[in-house]
């Protein structure tokens, strides 16, 4: 069963990958799912996901029930919409186009309202120059 996960988990970064590269089709959902078929037959790979510089941070945060930024919410909705649109045009097709239309409103209903937004953290930095013993010894 552990060779099933490991190869279901490279297939999952071969689909991310060309997500990268391919408008509309999706990047991080892959490697979420790359990340738990690791997790489940290589910690090696699943930490490689996870260390990855710009998708890393991103399954961290679903894993940890974070959300999604407003702003990646705004362009993943975004990008569905031209895409699917664009896509349902040039195919113009009287079966084809409705299911696309129907899928990309699913898909963008389930991002816009079942997703958590995540907004910006305020971090609480302590004043380095402040002191209860008076005056900041820096200039």
């Amino acid at each position: 069963m552990r060779w099933i996960w490991f190869l279901c988990g490279w297939v999952a970064v071969a689909l991310g990958g060309v997500g990268i590269v391919v408008p509309g089709l999706p990047t991080t959902v892959f490697f979420i799912i790359a990340a738990s078929c690791f997790a489940r037959s290589s910690p090696r790979f699943e930490q490689w996901v996870l260390d990855l510089p710009r998708i890393g941070p991103m399954v961290r945060d679903h894993r940890a029930g974070l959300g999604m930024p407003r702003r990646a919410k705004a362009w993943a909705v975004g990008t569905m919409v031209a895409f699917a649109g664009a896509s349902a045009l040039a195919v113009a097709h009287p079966v084809i186009s409705p299911t696309i239309l129907a899928l990309v409103t699913v898909g963008a209903w389930y991002v816009t309202c079942r997703v958590p937004t995540r907004e910006r953290q305020v971090i609480d930095v302590p004043d380095v120059g402040a002191t209860t013993n008076g005056p900041s010894p820096l200039p």
